[in-house]
């Protein structure tokens, strides 16, 4: 999937995961869509509930290797 923006949250547990999934959102325009990989266990939970609070949309995520990877559309 194509995107605007990368975060590497790989190796960092909660609540950092998510600060830095807050951040590269706010470093985009409306739209655009961000890239964050983690490694967080529970970052599924964290990410749906921000996105339901907020209102960004999470386009697609997977997991491989540990990693899992989140697409994230600003709103």
């Amino acid at each position: 999937m194509k995107f605007d923006a990368l975060v590497d949250a790989r190796g960092l547990k909660c609540p950092l995961p998510l600060l830095h999934c807050k951040r590269g959102l706010n470093s985009l325009e409306f739209g655009q869509i961000l890239k964050i990989q983690t490694t967080d266990k529970n970052a599924s939970k964290d990410f749906e509930a921000f996105c339901e609070n907020t209102g960004h949309e999470i386009k697609s995520s997977e997991t491989l290797n540990q990693i899992t990877t989140f697409y994230i559309k600003k709103n």
